[in-house]
C-alpha cells in the first residue's frame, strides 16, 4: 500500500528510533513531498550525516520524492486555521496536501496529527 511519509517518519527509519522498522516496511512503496525531503537533508546534515547520494538510495528501496505543486501550497495555507491549534509547521501541513492530493495515508511520528478534523488516514509511529 503507498504512504506519504512525514520527515519524522523517515527520520525515525535514518536514525533508528522507535518506529523505524514500521518504515522500513513502507519504504517500497512510500512519496515524500520535496519540502519534507528538505527537511529531512537538513535534519540529516544537523546531525552530522553525510547525505551525500541518500536520495538515491532511498529511492533504490522505492521511496519517491514527490514535486511541491502550486495546488500543493494553496492547500498547505488553507490546512492553517484546521491546524494551528496542534501547532503544525508549514512542513507538516505540506506533507498532509501531499496526502490529500494523492488520496494516501500518511505517516508520522507526531501524536497531533490523529486529532486533525481532515478525512485522511493517519498512522502514528509512536
Amino acid at each position: 500500500m503507498t504512504v506519504v511519509l512525514d520527515a519524522s517518519a523517515l527520520l525515525a527509519y535514518l536514525l533508528q528510533e522507535p518506529g523505524a522498522e514500521v518504515v522500513d516496511g513502507l519504504l517500497g512503496d512510500a512519496r515524500m513531498a520535496s519540502v519534507n525531503w528538505a527537511e529531512v537533508v537538513q535534519k540529516s546534515l544537523s546531525a552530522g550525516v553525510d547525505v551525500e547520494g541518500m536520495r538515491e538510495e532511498l529511492q533504490s528501496l522505492g521511496m519517491g520524492v514527490e514535486p511541491f505543486l502550486a495546488v500543493d501550497g494553496e492547500r498547505a495555507g488553507q490546512l492553517w486555521p484546521l491546524t494551528r491549534q496542534q501547532g503544525l509547521s508549514l512542513g507538516d501541513r505540506a506533507c498532509l496536501s501531499l496526502a490529500l492530493r494523492l488520496d494516501l495515508k500518511v505517516v508520522t511520528c507526531d501524536r497531533a496529527w490523529a486529532q486533525l478534523p481532515l478525512e485522511l488516514e493517519v498512522q502514528i509511529l509512536r
